[in-house]
């Protein structure tokens, strides 16, 4: 039979036991995995699920596989053609290597924030405004491949970099407006243009068509007289070479009324 206190050193070593094994057995989820360190030595990687470590001897780093977004604050930059723009952007990320991510650098989550705050700068400033407001698409692919470049080492993978806002200063903002409407009110006087020369060549085929046949002049004339003839209040002055002025107006007169009857009609 066991004595009392016997009883209690025993429930003791139970619970001692049990309180051992519950901080050896460890879980981590799928998009985890566990960098195991025995006695400041690098054992390797766990996971994902359960796995056991030995207690006080083991500690082990959590680090998440799952894609992340780190926002890129504003940076002011002067580009080649010495504009100075705030850019800001985003950049997603994740761990390929954590055995990397925990021993090649002390926190790679800042450490890549400050690496893509540099990129960007460095990168924008080789490019002038005119691209980086119209090649957004092919400034974001120099970024990633760059950035990615930099971070292998830490087995850190960079899927994308995305520029979200360029603001520019008030002064450059009415200058391009000058520009566009400059630009608009050249394309107008260049359609002007066209239309003008298009006519003219027009008018110069009608005048020779009229050259070589004289009655098509002279009936062109009776069709503009009846269109005068058509605004009663009017008077017509014609030169003599119209030939008798008061036949022909009769003539446009009385077309004119047949007009007029046909609308009320």
């Amino acid at each position: 039979m066991l004595l009392p206190t016997q009883i209690v050193a025993l429930a003791f070593l139970v619970l001692v036991i049990a309180i051992i094994l519950a901080s050896s057995i460890k879980v981590v989820y799928e998009y985890e995995r566990a960098v195991i360190f025995r006695l400041g030595r690098l054992v390797g990687v766990k996971g994902p699920g359960l796995f056991f470590r030995i207690p006080v001897v083991d500690r082990f780093v959590k680090v998440d596989l799952r894609v992340v977004t780190a926002d890129v604050p504003k940076q002011r930059i002067v580009t080649k053609d010495n504009v100075s723009v705030d850019v800001d952007a985003v950049i997603y990320y994740r761990v390929m290597d954590p055995m990397k991510a925990v021993t090649a650098v002390e926190n790679y989550v800042y450490a890549t924030s400050l690496l893509g705050q540099t990129v960007l700068r460095d990168v924008l400033g080789q490019s002038e405004l005119d691209e980086l407001l119209s090649k957004r698409e092919e400034l974001n692919k120099r970024l990633t491949q760059t950035l990615d470049v930099l971070t292998d080492p830490w087995g850190i993978k960079v899927t994308a970099v995305s520029i979200k806002d360029v603001s520019l200063p008030e002064s450059m903002l009415r200058a391009m407006a000058k520009q566009a409407e400059a630009e608009r009110e050249r394309r107008s006087r260049i359609i002007v243009a066209e239309g003008e020369y298009q006519a003219s060549k027009i008018m110069a085929e009608a005048a020779k068509a009229y050259q070589e046949q004289p009655v098509a002049l002279r009936l062109r004339e009776l069709q503009t007289l009846i269109d005068i003839a058509r605004e009663r209040n009017l008077i017509i002055i014609a030169p003599q070479a119209f030939g008798e002025l008061g036949t022909i107006m009769g003539l446009a007169s009385r077309i004119s009324g047949k007009e007029t009857g046909k609308e009320r009609g």
